[in-house]
């Protein structure tokens, strides 16, 4: 909920107009030509589209949102075999050896690896293990280059041709969990800080450093998988890619920069067309009002608005899912969805958002620029629907969370009982108040404006209130000082998962320029 800096009148809606007034219609101009500069700077406008294909081509459709892709890990043992030389010192630290040595080292982390891939929650492919000698001969290795991660048992040579390969690299070292690593000894002042006081190594730290634990291998490999599947990621702007109050103009373009969106816009005009063609199709229509029956009759789930509103936000969410297929992506967003989407619909886009959500795709509402980034990579880190949400008032250890496109399947599994209200400001339309789990752990994350800090806060649901506010409503109880997270939460929507994956989130944000302000 927001209002015009320059303008005493409070707007019915969450996000202000960063263009100026409305037009009488609902429609600013910014919505009609703000997909021309879209497109522009690296995207794309859909234009031109009919019902009738896209209906066509929707036959095999999957209820669910194409899988995440798999992050592919190269394996690599690095090790050397010293030869002796009398009166000199002829061999490093560490416990490999021999070659015998290193065969049963191989084995060991063979062995590993399948552990690792048996308890992975995200998608991961592991190519065949590299045992070389030393860093060259692993340039020479065939499969190296589709890698996307080279997770690195550094247990002996030099290391030094890594910073030149351009990968992301994770380095095991062993201590009691097999033969001592030489770099166990040497990784920290000789290749991250490079016989200096200071961290040497482009582009890796000191969190890339694993010793003896291959499950901490495991929350850092799936971080850097949310984090392939959010940089160069496609996403659907509906009306125009914008963002919240004076980032509107600013937003897109620097998530284009930090995670190199490829934001593809469709016009409303095309929109409105595409949706009045829909409500002519005898068959999309029938389809839309079964899945809205089928859907109300689930356990846990109450009509509290008209029928009608529910039949429509199906026919628009598949119509959705439509652009999203001919656009080649799993996320949309959609722009001034509290007064441009209802006369076209006839309903809000609250519940068709949920839905999508619910089904494994990124929707979010307001098409804010600002938060979008945030919600892709911690949705594709979590593997679960995420929260977006407008933050209230830090107080007492509490904040509440709210807003009317709640996901039902934030465990990525099983519905949260919901009530299918109105949208609050309009008091129009579809909009669930889904009754998240109190005791629930989640995450949440602050974004700001600018795209240079993210704040990262833990809490836990205590309650899921029924204010006269926007209707999926949550009051988060956190640990950290209510002072330090009054001075330091910036920009304004937040982004809510349940689970615990702050360290992924800051891990993966290193790569992006990103600071990461955990607050824990």
């Amino acid at each position: 909920m927001g209002s015009q800096d320059h303008e005493p009148e409070i707007h019915a809606r969450c996000c202000p107009c960063a263009g100026g007034r409305e037009q009488p219609d609902g429609l600013s101009r910014r919505v009609f030509l703000g997909g021309v500069g879209g497109a522009a700077l690296g995207g794309t406008m859909l234009a031109g589209l009919a019902w009738s294909n896209l209906a066509a081509a929707s036959e095999a459709e999957s209820e669910t949102a194409p899988p995440r892709r798999a992050l592919t890990v190269k394996p690599v043992l690095i090790y050397a075999i010293p030869q002796r030389r009398p009166q000199t010192s002829w061999r490093s630290w560490g416990g490999i050896q021999t070659q015998q040595d290193a065969d049963q080292e191989a084995a060991r982390i063979n062995d590993e690896l399948a552990g690792l891939r048996k308890e992975a929650d995200f998608p991961v492919r592991f190519l065949p293990l590299a045992a070389v000698r030393g860093v060259a001969a692993l340039k020479e290795t065939s499969d190296v280059e589709s890698a996307d991660v080279l997770l690195v048992y550094a247990a002996g040579g030099s290391l030094d041709a890594l910073r030149d390969m351009g990968k992301d690299v994770i380095f095991f070292l062993r201590h009691q969990s097999g033969p001592v690593s030489l770099h166990y000894e040497i990784i920290h002042p000789r290749f991250l800080r490079a016989h200096t006081d200071a961290l040497a190594a482009q582009g890796m730290d000191f969190d890339d450093v694993v010793v003896d634990r291959p499950e901490e291998v495991l929350w850092r490999l799936r971080a850097l998988c949310g984090l392939r599947n959010t940089v160069g990621a496609r996403i659907l702007a509906i009306g125009a890619p914008s963002g919240w109050a004076k980032a509107s103009k600013t937003a897109p373009n620097l998530a284009r920069e930090r995670f190199q969106l490829d934001i593809q816009t469709i016009p409303y005009q095309d929109l409105g067309r595409l949706i009045q063609e829909a409500r002519a199709d005898a068959q999309a229509v029938q389809l839309a009002r079964q899945r809205a029956h089928d859907y109300l009759r689930q356990s846990g789930t109450r009509l509290e608005t008209d029928r009608a509103f529910v039949d429509n936000a199906f026919l628009l969410e598949r119509i959705f899912r439509r652009l999203m297929a001919e656009a080649d992506c799993r996320a949309l967003t959609i722009d001034n969805c509290m007064s441009a989407i209802m006369p076209m619909a006839e309903t809000t886009a609250c519940l068709p958002l949920s839905l999508l959500n619910d089904a494994g795709f990124g929707a979010y509402c307001e098409s804010d620029f600002v938060v979008v980034p945030a919600a892709m990579l911690l949705g594709a880190i979590a593997g679960r629907p995420v929260f977006l949400n407008d933050p209230t008032y830090p107080h007492d250890g509490v904040i509440t969370l709210a807003h009317c496109t709640a996901p039902r399947r934030m465990d990525g599994k099983h519905r949260e009982p919901a009530r299918i209200l109105t949208h609050f400001e309009s008091d129009y339309g579809a909009a669930p108040k889904v009754e998240m789990s109190k005791g629930q752990k989640v995450v949440n994350i602050a974004p700001d404006f600018a795209a240079e800090r993210w704040v990262g806060l833990a809490g836990e649901i205590v309650d899921h209130p029924f204010l006269p506010i926007c209707r999926s409503q949550i009051d988060i109880r956190f640990t950290a000082p209510t002072r330090t997270v009054v001075e330091r939460m910036p920009g304004f929507h937040w982004v809510t998962a349940y689970g615990d994956c702050l360290r992924e989130v800051g891990y993966a944000l290193k790569r992006t320029g990103i600071q990461w302000d955990c607050l824990g």
